[in-house]
């Protein structure tokens, strides 16, 4: 009965849960290709109803009674020369063949293509193409760019810029998102567990585990954007994948260290696994809860795009959460030691495992409680590091971690202030961080059409023709707001609204409830900073000649998103705080030490953002950075940071309750030192990989998350913590009972 109880645990529970997560990932796998099809990136859609820009645009639609986005087509001469008249004539051709594009015009409707308008140089020429296959911009502008290539005369260069020519840039850029970031990631992660593991079929098992984890919460994910209860854009899905990747990758690397160590003392898989996953599910549980709190804080962000991406990303942390306790046991207990071949664990001898787990003797132990009990001095901590050598284990320790153990058992007060001095002194970095938002030709890098074409297009024509600024005014003070907005500077030209026929002097305004429509021309970039600085005069101004002016267009739009973005992060950080701060009260059941991991991972995510602020200007010299930058980093960075906190004290409050604190301190860094060393290369690893993707925005985030994890594992979780919680001595479990005198705790 005992065998057949023992072949059920071993082979047929295990099946059976690997069979459902192979379900899961049939399902899930093919519909990872289709998510581009419930994806946008159109940044209008992410701001809120309240935003000035999106009641301007309800009004604009009502207008012009179209969704269409204006493409803008620029052909100049490549020598800089004016076009001669011949060449003029059959550019002006170009109108009808512009409107024949598929996709340009709406079924069984007539193309309204404008141009060609020619520059006052008689360099270049200009036509104003609206798209009213808003779902394939980039098929559309693509089919666009090829159609002029071949129609164009010899020494005409063809830009396809404006919002439209953007949108497919960008769409474009975010094409590797399906398979190259995945292939990136999956293979920095791969080598990384080969290194960690020097085994041939355990990375294989852990990769499965992440793989896994991905596809079903891409099921997920996918059905909740078809059914629109989320918004889901290029960004969004890229961080889900690498997150997925990396934290299942993390949770399952302390499974893994528990589940080794266990089948040093268990014959029996089963028995070593039941063994790790007790010790394990805790942390880990605790970890996944943080991090899924914390990005669900996200949903009191404004921004559509921010509030959309905590539910995108919690489901990815529960899908990795679930995966490690359920699918990686599974395969672990299924392929028992040989999944660690060649370097499989060997069973230690019966008086080897009696020692190794035998409580501490009285006599090796009084030392101990000698010296915490006794001030917290040079002298003291010296002592106690001598004494205690074989009660925390460091003997057992790597090479490494015993010389860091001894560090900070020497000196703990130097150690936890030279590591906070470096830390703030990176601090000093964040007075250079500009994170106030970037233009839009900015934000793809590499080579992008779009962009080069508006570079043209400002040299020859006003700089925000065929993107302009819309303001919606009372038609009774039409012509006062017309006339404050044309005195306005950085205004090229303005002119109320007339329908289909370019407004002129005979034309007649299109009056809506009495409203009519303002159309600017700006004289700088329409998707630049300095735009947006004129439109913040409009909004300034305008109200006191119509008290209920409203300014849209795409500038307003890129304005409100970052305003929108910044608010955000002032509202945000301290609800993400003050959960992290409960989950770890509730953890560790003390408020000091919750108190100090929270200050440690604050401190370590100010310094990362001043590091990554000088790497920015002074090494790769990007324009700024998104406005959503600090929050995102923010969110990862503290969530992440804390999780390694997590592993790291609550395997130091396992071992207190037996040792006393500052051995268990000792102990715990020293057991726990290895694996989260490893699990913090891993998720930078994964983190970085976003790089592959030629947005400033992913590329920002991978940066700043990669070295934030890399700082978090070897500063603040190697040196910071251990040494002040070393310093400060039982009081760090305070008000619980480890912290009196009389209990275990020293």
């Amino acid at each position: 009965m005992a065998k057949r109880v023992g072949w059920v645990l071993r082979v047929v529970l295990p099946a059976v849960v690997i069979v459902v997560w192979l379900v899961a990932a049939s399902f899930g796998g093919p519909t990872f290709g289709k998510l581009s099809e419930v994806s946008t990136n159109d940044q209008a859609s992410f701001l809120p109803a309240s935003a000035e820009s999106t009641e301007a645009g309800e009004w604009q639609q009502r207008f012009s009674d179209s969704d269409a986005i204006p493409a803008v087509v620029v052909l100049s001469s490549a020598d800089g020369s004016a076009l001669d008249q011949q060449t003029l004539g059959e550019l002006g051709q170009l109108t009808a063949t512009l409107g024949d594009v598929e996709g340009v015009a709406a079924e069984g409707e007539e193309a309204t293509v404008a141009g060609p308008i020619p520059s006052e140089d008689g360099v270049a020429v200009e036509f104003i193409v609206p798209i009213a296959d808003t779902e394939h911009v980039d098929d559309v502008v693509a089919a666009m760019r090829t159609t002029l290539t071949e129609a164009v005369p010899s020494g005409i260069d063809v830009y396809v810029t404006g919002p439209a020519g953007l949108t497919a840039d960008l769409v474009g850029a975010f094409g590797g998102i399906d398979g190259i970031l995945l292939l990136v990631a999956v293979g920095a992660v791969f080598v990384i567990l080969l290194v960690v593991y020097r085994a041939i079929i355990l990375p294989f098992l852990v990769l499965f585990t992440s793989v896994f984890a991905l596809t079903a919460a891409i099921l997920l994910v996918y059905a909740f954007a078809s059914w629109g209860w989320i918004t889901l854009n290029g960004q969004s899905q890229g961080i889900l994948s690498i997150l997925v990747i990396g934290a299942a990758t993390d949770y399952s690397l302390l499974l893994v260290a528990r589940y080794r160590e266990a089948l040093h003392s268990e014959r029996s898989p089963v028995a070593a696994m039941k063994r790790a996953w007790r010790a394990a599910i805790e942390p880990i549980a605790a970890s996944a809860a943080t991090v899924v709190l914390a990005l669900l804080c996200l949903l009191f962000s404004d921004l559509n795009s921010n509030r959309s991406l905590g539910p995108i990303a919690a489901i990815g942390i529960v899908f990795s959460f679930l995966a490690a306790i359920t699918l990686l046991p599974a395969l672990l207990v299924l392929f028992g030691r040989v999944g660690f071949w060649p370097f499989a664990p060997k069973l230690a001898a019966p008086h080897e495992h009696a020692a190794s787990t035998a409580e501490p003797s009285p006599v090796s132990s009084a030392p101990a409680a000698l010296a915490d009990s006794a001030h917290p001095g040079r002298h003291a901590h010296a002592a106690h590091a001598a004494a205690t050598a074989g009660a925390t284990g460091l003997e057992g320790a790597s090479a490494l971690w015993r010389r860091v153990g001894g560090l900070i058992a020497r000196r703990p007060r130097w150690t936890w202030l030279v590591s906070a001095l470096l830390l703030a002194a990176a601090c000093l970095g964040l007075l250079q961080l500009r994170a106030n938002g970037v233009a839009q030709t900015d934000v793809v890098l590499g080579a992008s059409n779009a962009r080069d074409g508006q570079t043209v297009a400002a040299e020859h024509f006003p700089a925000g023709s065929g993107s302009p600024v819309i303001v919606i005014a009372d038609q009774a003070d039409a012509d006062a707001v017309l006339d404050a907005v044309t005195a306005t500077e950085g205004v090229d030209s303005a002119s109320i609204y007339a329908g289909n026929v370019r407004p002129g002097a005979e034309s007649q305004p299109v009056v809506v409830d009495g409203r009519v429509m303002i159309e600017a021309v700006l004289a700088v970039e329409a998707d630049s900073l300095e735009a947006e600085d004129v439109v913040r005069s409009l909004r300034s101004d305008l109200p006191a000649v119509d008290p209920g002016a409203l300014v849209g267009g795409p500038t307003a739009v890129d304005l409100d998103t970052n305003t929108t973005a910044q608010a955000d992060l002032v509202k945000i950080i301290p609800i993400v705080l003050a959960v992290i701060l409960v989950i770890l009260i509730l953890l560790l059941r003390a408020v000091v030490a919750p108190l100090l991991l929270i200050g440690s991972v604050i401190l370590s995510y100010a310094a990362t953002l001043g590091v990554s602020a000088l790497v920015f200007d002074h090494i790769l010299g990007f324009p700024g950075a998104d406005a959503s930058v600090p929050l995102f980093g923010f969110v990862f960075l503290v969530a992440l940071g804390v999780d390694y906190n997590i592993f790291l004290m609550t395997r130091v409050r396992e071992e207190s309750l037996a040792i006393g604190t500052r051995p268990g301190i000792l102990r715990g860094l020293s057991m726990t030192g290895g694996v989260i060393t490893s699990a913090g290369i891993v998720l930078a690893a994964t983190f970085a990989a976003l790089a592959v993707i030629p947005i400033l925005f992913l590329v920002q985030i991978a940066f700043i998350v990669a070295f934030g994890v890399l700082l978090d594992t070897v500063i603040v979780r190697s040196l910071l913590v251990p040494a002040l919680s070393y310093d400060i001595g039982r009081a760090i479990w305070w008000p619980s009972k480890l912290s009196r005198s009389g209990s275990a705790a020293r």
